[in-house]
């Protein structure tokens, strides 16, 4: 199968952006394009040819301050008034937090967690997977089609604490259900989006659902739910209509159950820190 999410997943032009640092810690990417609207700050944030560097003593509170001006500018949209963490890339330490809205922009690291959600047969080996169709309301990706459950990871949570609680709200799953589900592996994006640069590590997990189980969401984030076979839901995610995330998700559940060859490429997908 040729999977054009694998291609995404690595869309990304480097020369476009430069490194973002707060104090001594590379934490992302700006485009070079919007380096004049973070010109308002010479003393917190400084700029040359190089790299944009945050020198403030409060990171979080200049953020703050920066993304709204952002936001009112146009540069940031789909405000969520939820705190992501912004991430060390060179020893993953926490160093500050930012409106979720923004982490494109400034191209640091997200985390967000995801769940196969798929019914065993008698052998225990899946027989067909749940997938989701997005809303048609929602602000990212409406219509497409996704895995079970797979949603960001906020400050103050782990990924598996999101799953735990996306389990709920996504597919109406109890957290003593939600804590069978096994651990996969994590895949790294890295690619230029319309927002800015997804720079993200997609932690996955499997979820069986027996037979006579069905998911039932829960904040209406979720048009509908089918059960397919495998064939159809590998064809699905290997073509045009199932979000990027999720169709890498269900690539990684095929493959480690041994379910399809690895596709060309695949093997950039795993290579996370």
């Amino acid at each position: 199968m040729n999977w054009p999410a694998i291609r995404a997943a690595r869309a990304h032009d480097p020369a476009r952006r430069l490194p973002f640092f707060v104090g001594q810690h590379l934490v992302g990417s700006v485009a070079r394009e919007h380096l004049g609207a973070l010109r308002d700050w010479p003393q917190a944030l400084r700029i040359d040819a190089t790299a944009v560097r945050l020198v403030a003593a409060e990171p979080t509170a200049v953020l703050a301050a920066v993304n709204t001006a952002l936001r009112d500018q146009g540069l940031v949209r789909g405000w969520r008034d939820e705190a992501f963490a912004v991430f060390s890339l060179d020893d993953g330490s926490r160093l500050a937090r930012t409106e979720r809205a923004t982490a494109r922009f400034w191209g640091t690291l997200t985390l967000a967690a995801h769940a196969n959600g798929y019914v065993p047969g008698p052998d225990g080996r899946p027989t067909h997977l749940w997938i989701a169709r997005r809303a048609f309301d929602k602000a990212t990706d409406p219509g497409l089609f996704d895995s079970l459950v797979g949603g960001g990871v906020p400050d103050g949570q782990t990924p598996h604490e999101a799953l735990l609680r996306e389990g709920w709200e996504e597919a109406g799953q109890r957290e003593d259900v939600m804590r069978s589900a096994m651990p996969g592996r994590v895949l790294r994006l890295q690619r230029d989006i319309p927002e800015g640069l997804q720079l993200e590590d997609l932690h996955v997990w499997d979820l069986a659902l027996p037979e006579g189980v069905a998911p039932h969401n829960q904040d209406g984030e979720v048009q509908a739910f089918s059960r397919l076979p495998l064939d159809e839901a590998l064809a699905l995610a290997a073509g045009d209509t199932m979000t990027v995330d999720a169709a890498l998700v269900t690539l990684d559940f095929a493959l480690r159950h041994g379910l399809l060859a690895a596709p060309a490429g695949a093997e950039a997908l795993f290579d996370t820190p």
